[in-house]
């Protein structure tokens, strides 16, 4: 199992929950320039596949500072999303920009743990979850909570990063994500193991038809894989 400090004798859970309390207030500044922006894209194609079905409530899981339930609320006007994290100080982030944009009718932001979510069975239309699911301590519970949870016949929506293949796209990638954004990452957020952390997971996620089957065996009847960026990113739709 990764870990993002890998000397404390704390749960994943718990390590991930402190990491992202100490990197929240430079959270935002340091996913949008070192994505160099195109996360920003991602989570709107993403959203495009979630137009298709029209959900009016939506579970936003690993919410962090909730730019996948902003972007959601604004494009797909539903009736309700609910953002989860573990993370205090991200919630809080996220529900200063939830008030900025005028959108406390529309998203809730509250604590929650993905494996073990406070909602009635069958109740939502729709998940999301962006570059999150690699945190979970136990995937496949956490999966099926989604399953749980989701109306049937509906979708979860996950984005996550994933590897590429192709030259030279693999080898910029790997000496982006395991050299330049760690050092970056270190000087303004002063975490020195968060973004080390973030090469270190994506390495060990299961990507592809790998993270299919999981999910499949999780309880979801479908899913379908669609590489974004030459498979830096990959969002999977699964179907409840």
């Amino acid at each position: 199992m990764t870990i993002p400090y890998k000397n404390s004798d704390k749960s994943k859970k718990e390590q991930v929950a402190g990491m992202f309390n100490n990197i929240a207030h430079k959270y935002d500044f340091l996913n949008h320039v070192l994505s160099l922006g195109i996360d920003t894209i991602w989570r709107n194609r993403a959203i495009r596949e979630m137009k298709k079905n029209q959900p009016k409530i939506i579970l936003d899981v690993a919410t962090g500072t909730g730019d996948f339930a902003i972007a959601a609320a604004r494009k797909l006007t539903p009736d309700l999303i609910i953002g989860i994290d573990i993370s205090h100080n991200m919630l809080e982030i996220g529900k200063q920009k939830v008030s900025k944009k005028q959108l406390d009718d529309c998203i809730q932001m509250q604590y929650g743990d993905c494996e073990s979510l406070p909602f009635p069975d069958n109740y939502f239309d729709a998940s999301t979850t962006g570059f999150g699911v690699r945190n979970f301590e136990n995937l496949h519970k956490g999966l099926q909570e989604m399953v749980r949870v989701l109306k049937p016949g509906a979708c979860a929506y996950i984005l996550e990063f994933s590897m590429p293949h192709v030259f030279p796209v693999k080898q910029l990638y790997a000496l982006y994500f395991k050299y330049i954004l760690p050092t970056i990452g270190r000087i303004f957020s002063k975490d020195t193991s968060a973004y080390t952390y973030l090469y270190d997971s994506v390495q060990a996620f299961p990507y592809g038809e790998a993270f299919a089957q999981q999910a499949r065996n999780a309880g979801f009847s479908n899913t379908k894989c669609l590489p974004f960026s030459f498979g830096i990113t990959t969002l999977y739709v699964c179907k409840k």
